[in-house]
């Protein structure tokens, strides 16, 4: 290979260099850390928070037999199919399709109060939704004035409601996702089709969703990830509970870490949810490669 095109191959990857030190440097450094901290017995307090010591693979032997353990993988695997897969991805589509159909005023209205609630600060949404639906919160005030019971939505359903939660807070970015995808559709297929007596959900399901598989994987892969690490908006409307109720892996890590005070068995606990999202980036990474032409 010449010189001169290697010299270009180089220069051509410099813009993203720092792009590249950042993400190891705030990305991949904790991650590897967190690894290594879960083959110790370190502390949060007490002689091993000084002077951690190496155990290997105890904490993911214990890991293995903790009775929690099956529980946390369930309840995340709903959590990310209900909110995510599910919610976010179906809703933010169904919102874009109707926002392109609906008036300019109404699109807007409606554009607005969703993206609202995805600008709010994690924390300040997660009392917001615990306000909601809490025993005397919005919800029950409600339905008690058509005459439904007052539940304690937070201890009946803690699942329901974290999805619930999840979903309103995070659609809008799945929306802008699909009304850029959208605006890509050419004109002259859908409109031939309707030529052709083509009706809108036959327009839907065979020339917009085919057209926009691209922003569909990669809008899957982005919410996924994003839903696996989320711990704020559990952690303040039910702490996990109750009895585990709601306690998906990032919960469980933290309890462990931080409640419990055992770093090395938490780091342990936090590195499944890391194995499960590298294992969905890799699916979602061959999908998109598979769909170039």
């Amino acid at each position: 290979m010449p010189a001169s095109h290697r010299t270009r191959q180089v220069l051509r990857y410099l813009p993203v260099l720092p792009a590249v030190v950042l993400l190891l440097v705030f990305l991949a450094g904790p991650v590897l850390w967190a690894f290594h901290a879960s083959l110790t017995n370190a502390g949060l307090t007490g002689r091993h928070a000084r002077n951690p010591e190496w155990v290997g693979l105890d904490n993911y032997q214990r890991l293995l037999q903790d009775p929690v353990l099956p529980l946390s993988l369930a309840l995340t695997v709903l959590f990310v199919a209900g909110s995510a897969i599910l919610g976010q991805n179906v809703l933010g589509l169904a919102l874009a399709v109707l926002m392109r159909r609906a008036r300019p005023v109404v699109s807007a209205t409606v554009g607005t109060a969703v993206v609202a609630a995805w600008v709010l600060p994690e924390i300040v949404a997660a009392f917001a939704a615990y306000a909601f639906f809490s025993r005397d919160g919005t919800l029950n005030q409600l339905l008690g004035r058509l005459g439904v019971p007052e539940t304690d939505w937070l201890y009946t359903v803690p699942m329901a409601a974290v999805i619930l939660a999840n979903v309103w807070r995070g659609t809008a970015f799945s929306m802008l996702v699909y009304r850029s995808a959208l605006s890509g559709v050419p004109g002259e297929l859908t409109e031939a089709a309707q030529m052709d007596g083509a009706g809108a959900w036959q327009r839907l399901a065979f020339i917009t969703l085919p057209v926009i598989r691209g922003s569909i994987a990669t809008n899957l892969m982005l919410v996924t990830l994003q839903t696996l690490a989320v711990f704020t908006l559990i952690w303040v409307m039910t702490a996990g509970g109750p009895a585990n109720g709601s306690t998906t892996l990032p919960v469980m890590a933290y309890q462990e870490a931080f409640k419990f005070g055992d770093i090395g068995y938490g780091t342990a606990v936090a590195t499944v949810p890391i194995l499960i999202g590298a294992v969905f980036g890799a699916a979602y990474l061959r999908l998109l490669r598979e769909q170039r032409p």
